[in-house]
């Protein structure tokens, strides 16, 4: 039996997207993500914001992406983002590790001075790829 020191802290790391269609390269990037700590908090983007980000609404609703992340064992606790404030769910949930996807660029360029502004002491990573040409929802999109 494996016994952990009481005194243990859980190291939260988060990852936040769009989520739309869920495939292998979001399954691999939740995987990669959960490697860094043991316990894995994913924010799911507000339709609003994806529509402001991405140009169009997202195929799903916030409400459906939520429950069909929230179905994937790995991780331990999905929410939604705010509409208004971005940031606010990191302050929330002030995380140890934020993994970012190899091609994730929105509100991730300033991240780093973000969080220091909001003095926490978090590392930012950047995933690697599986197989984008592939699994990239872009693409997935495009032959719907």
């Amino acid at each position: 039996m494996r016994r952990s020191k009481p005194d243990t802290k859980r190291k939260k790391v988060l990852v936040f997207g769009a989520f739309d269609i869920l495939h292998p390269g979001h399954l691999n990037f939740f995987e990669q993500a959960k490697q860094y700590g043991d316990f894995l908090i994913v924010v799911i983007g507000r339709d609003k914001n994806i529509e402001k980000i991405k140009g169009q609404k997202p195929i799903n609703d916030e409400n459906k992406r939520l429950e069909t992340v929230k179905s994937n064992s790995i991780i331990d606790q999905t929410v939604l983002g705010y509409e208004d404030d971005k940031y606010r769910i990191i302050k929330e949930l002030a995380p140890d590790i934020i993994c970012l996807g190899y091609d994730q660029k929105a509100y991730t360029e300033k991240l780093e001075n973000k969080l220091a502004d909001f003095g926490l002491v978090t590392k930012v990573v950047r995933l690697k790829p599986f197989h984008p040409e592939k699994y990239k929802s872009s693409k997935l999109k495009e032959s719907e």
